[in-house]
């Protein structure tokens, strides 16, 4: 959750033209989508899909680390990871414990892939409720533990020889339509003012020269 007080004294310590483009990026921000990136062995793949997601207004993004280890290449990200919320899952049935958790949250757990019951991306429900992207790796796809505890699976339409695009390809076009569509649609796709306060709060501790110091700072006067 977020502290409205440490917000507050956060904002002190930037200037007024800063405070303007952080509300103006927040109020576009969603947690309506998010993305999940399962074993990605290529960094400048999936340092890519990262990229996209703040720049369509994706908050969460989780990362499942099941085999392959996530280390976000900085000359393609440009600094956008440290805007997001990036929660990794590891060890032993970090798929499915992510997809639990996920799905506990009320989340609909979408695959993109081609699939006996998939849905076309124009023909998809976004109206239904909040919904997770599911992005596998650039070989074989998404494992078969992720394909078969999918809730819906999603395809892009394709009219060429090629049978598949770029994961980072693929996230891009998907991010950027649903992103325009929501906003089409009497969704709830905006951040509550609960979320607004501790997105906001994130921003200012990861943007905020000495931060981390200034933060513990305040901690120990008021006792948090």
């Amino acid at each position: 959750m977020g502290n409205e007080a440490l917000v507050e004294y956060l904002l002190n310590f930037i200037t007024e033209e800063r405070k303007t483009t952080l509300e103006k990026v927040l109020i576009n921000r969603t947690k309506y989508i998010s993305v999940l990136l399962e074993d990605i062995y290529q960094p400048h793949n999936a340092s890519a899909v990262i990229r996209s997601c703040d720049c369509f207004g994706i908050q969460d993004v989780y990362v499942i680390e099941s085999r392959n280890q996530f280390q976000p290449d900085k000359e393609i990200t440009m600094g956008s990871d440290k805007w997001l919320n990036i929660q990794r899952y590891s060890g032993k049935n970090s798929v499915l414990n992510c997809m639990q958790k996920l799905r506990d949250q009320g989340f609909r757990i979408v695959a993109t892939t081609p699939h006996k019951d998939d849905c076309s991306l124009p023909d998809f429900d976004i109206a239904k409720g909040p919904f997770v992207l599911m992005f596998g790796s650039e070989l074989k796809g998404l494992s078969s533990t992720a394909l078969e505890n999918a809730d819906e699976y999603l395809k892009i339409p394709m009219y060429g020889f090629t049978e598949s695009l770029n994961i980072s390809v693929s996230a891009a076009i998907i991010l950027q339509y649903f992103s325009m569509r929501i906003r089409q649609l009497s969704v709830s796709w905006p951040l509550t003012n609960e979320q607004r306060t501790e997105v906001l709060e994130l921003w200012l501790k990861r943007s905020i020269k000495d931060g981390k110091r200034i933060v513990e700072r305040w901690h120990s006067v008021h006792g948090q």
